[in-house]
């Protein structure tokens, strides 16, 4: 049994700036979610795909904001495209996808619950976390839990984290702690980057385990001194970017693994909303598939 664990966030981002506008019968520009529903319709075309869920940053601030203030916001997003996030929701749940709107935690704090949670199951064989977020490189385990680009036709598996970070999953937040992810807002530690922070984390796994003299450094980096300085003087700074760049997975999902299995669209609910989005064909093609 496979489980995919869909990035609706991510996938609406794309759909907005990647999709030709679209507008439904009202006028409203809804291309991201019609772009959003066609994804997760070649997605349950595939007959390994089974069990699948998605989930959303219903709100774009988290608990993270209130450890620190420099942390993402939706300052910034379009209005155009932020006013489709409870339409998504809803156009989701109609196909019959479960979904996880996430208000104190952010998206990839619920894929990572999922992919916890659901992993122990003996009955499945194959996780799948269908985003490119970094982040998430720290869920992988071996070639079970796996990260899936889908855009890109990508796949990270354990070795292809070693092979693309040159540390393993477990030091994903080290890693981004100490690089830093523009993306979040997260600022990392003066001096250092990806070469620096992945040659002392292969050896030490954890920035916390990382020597205050750079003398007794294993690995010889080059700029040793200079980076054990901006460490040392940072390292409060640098368990809090850790922090943040850890994902939770205490969400407080109730799905059952029974509960991730596609049975098809809510019959009413989807031909409403298809009729609301002006687009019968998308109506046709969910019920092709059931």
């Amino acid at each position: 049994m496979h489980v995919h664990l869909v990035d609706g966030t991510f996938e609406l981002f794309r759909g907005f700036y990647g999709a030709p506008s679209y507008k439904d019968p009202q006028g409203r520009e809804r291309a991201a979610v019609r772009s959003l529903l066609r994804s997760l319709l070649i997605l349950l075309k595939d007959p390994d795909v089974s069990h699948v869920a998605c989930a959303f940053d219903t709100v774009i601030e988290s608990f993270r904001n209130q450890l620190f203030s420099g942390y993402k916001t939706g300052e910034g997003i379009d209005p155009a495209l932020w006013a489709q996030f409870p339409i998504a929701e809803k156009a989701v749940q109609a196909l019959g996808i479960p979904v996880w709107g996430m208000r104190q935690f952010e998206a990839d704090d619920a894929l990572a619950t999922g992919a916890d949670k659901y992993s122990r199951n003996r009955n499945v064989t194959r996780l799948f976390l269908c985003s490119p977020d970094k982040d998430l490189a720290q869920c992988v385990n071996g070639a079970r839990i796996v990260c899936w680009d889908r855009m890109r036709h990508k796949f990270l598996d354990e070795k292809g984290v070693h092979k693309k970070f040159g540390i393993g999953p477990k030091s994903i937040p080290d890693y981004l702690g100490l690089t830093g992810d523009s993306a979040d807002g997260i600022p990392g530690i003066p001096g250092w980057g990806a070469k620096s922070a992945s040659t002392l984390l292969s050896c030490y796994i954890h920035l916390e385990k990382i020597p205050t003299d750079p003398e007794k450094w294993k690995p010889k980096v080059r700029g040793a001194t200079r980076l054990a300085a901006s460490l040392n003087g940072a390292r409060e700074q640098a368990a809090l970017y850790k922090q943040l760049a850890t994902l939770r997975t205490d969400v407080p999902l109730r799905e059952s693994l029974s509960d991730l299995k596609w049975a098809g669209p809510e019959p009413r609910a989807w031909k409403a909303f298809c009729e609301e989005l002006g687009d019968s064909n998308l109506h046709r093609a969910a019920l092709s598939l059931s």
